[in-house]
């Protein structure tokens, strides 16, 4: 199977690292790709959300199946143009993928499938915004209605500073606050089937304790072993399967990986919102935890024929994101990268990088992954600080209490 992967971050590195793995996978592309991925996979030159190149190189390559990493290029259509092209592409239609583009639109499905979520207002004024602000009251969310690279969230006591927020966006979607702890389940879809994944847990907030402002994410771990017991089943039966099957009511079926971002309210588990990708840095636990190959499993997402459910190994898995300078505000770009040889139990997958001479330097706000491995969380974590404390970046920072 020749595979070719769209995007350039750690959760690209992650998905090029396990496919390198899988005997079912004879050749492996990446466009852009970064450093850490051409250890991996041919690297090819592309604008990946331009779907006319992303199908005349995946033609050109003679590929079997197109993987579309990041949420942009599918919101441009890019999966579109690839089965255009005769080539089966894991990754939602472009009118799909508006279950992310458009919080809005994932807020119509919700209601007419009848899913458990915030109530919410979507305001296109400052004299909207503020009447939604006070309907709901502190602490204020306020989220991005379009795409934001996972930073278009502002949760806030401060109204002014909500406001702020809503002024600065065309549209917002102002909602009601959800209590209790965050969880993320990815669900894989084949347009009318979907198993899931182990739960996982990413942390949002830049600094430890959860303050500072909301990035991509900070670092995850899996499994959870706190989780309820039944949870991914309920997850599954309440909100994944009415969702997708309401996108097939609408003429859209879902062919790829439905990311369920959720709090676990005093009434049960809630939406708090809804990706149309793998998300960033869950994917990169789950995927070293996965036993089952992974070509093969996005292949039937791809053609139709997802069967049994994916099975995990033993143990767990902790990533720690290692940011830039100023990230995420303004991170500095361009400082060298020292330290990245792997152990037993860690690994360094890269984010945010790429080659300057001799060097890999810093090209972005999340700049490394470092995942850890082991028996148990806490082996997993030590191994994963263990790594991070090797590696030097100038200016960098991370958190010091992912899945403590």
């Amino acid at each position: 199977m020749r595979v070719l992967v769209i995007g350039s971050g750690g959760r690209e590195h992650a998905l090029c690292r396990s496919l390198s793995l899988d005997p079912q996978v004879s050749e492996l592309h990446c466009a852009p790709g970064n450093p850490g991925v051409e250890e991996v996979a041919t690297l090819h030159p592309v604008d990946p959300l331009d779907p006319g190149q992303v199908a005349e190189l995946a033609v050109r390559l003679r590929v079997d199946l197109v993987v579309v990493g990041p949420e942009a290029p599918l919101v441009a259509g890019v999966s579109d143009a690839v089965r255009d092209a005769g080539i089966a592409c894991f990754g939602p239609s472009k009118d799909a993928a508006m279950i992310e583009g458009s919080k809005t639109f994932a807020k119509e499905v919700m209601r007419a499938a009848d899913v458990p979520t915030a109530r919410a207002r979507t305001c296109v004024t400052e004299e909207e915004a503020a009447a939604a602000l006070d309907e709901f009251g502190a602490p204020y969310v306020v989220k991005d209605d379009g795409l934001a690279a996972g930073k278009g969230v502002v949760v806030t006591d401060d109204r002014d500073k909500a406001l702020a927020h809503a002024r600065a966006c065309e549209r917002v979607v102002i909602e009601e606050f959800l209590d209790g702890p965050e969880v993320s389940l990815f669900a894989l879809c084949d347009g009318s089937t979907a198993v899931p994944l182990q739960l996982a847990q990413d942390f949002k907030r830049a600094y430890d304790g959860d303050e500072g402002p909301n990035t991509g994410g900070m670092g995850a771990y899996t499994p959870l072993p706190w989780a309820p017991e039944g949870l991914t089943e309920q997850v599954m039966r309440e909100i994944v399967h009415p969702t997708i099957g309401e996108l097939t009511r609408r003429g859209l079926p879902f062919q790829g990986v439905l990311f369920v971002g959720l709090a676990l309210t005093s009434k049960g588990p809630k939406v708090v919102e809804f990706n149309a990708r793998f998300g960033d840095p869950e994917t990169e636990v789950l995927l070293d935890r996965l036993e089952t190959p992974l070509g093969g499993l996005l292949m039937a997402c791809a053609t139709g024929e997802l069967g049994l459910d994916p099975v995990f190994k033993d143990g767990s898995a902790v990533t720690v994101v290692i940011a830039s300078e100023g990230y995420p505000e303004a991170p500095v770009k361009g400082d060298a990268i020292k330290g990245l040889q792997e152990t037993g139990t860690a690994y360094v997958l890269h984010a945010g990088t790429a080659r300057q001479g001799d060097d890999v330097v810093s090209a972005g706000g999340r700049v490394l992954a470092v995942v850890g491995h082991g028996p148990d969380q806490e082996s997993a974590r030590q191994a994963a600080y263990d790594l991070v404390g090797r590696i030097e970046l100038r200016g960098s920072h991370h958190r010091t209490d992912i899945a403590r």
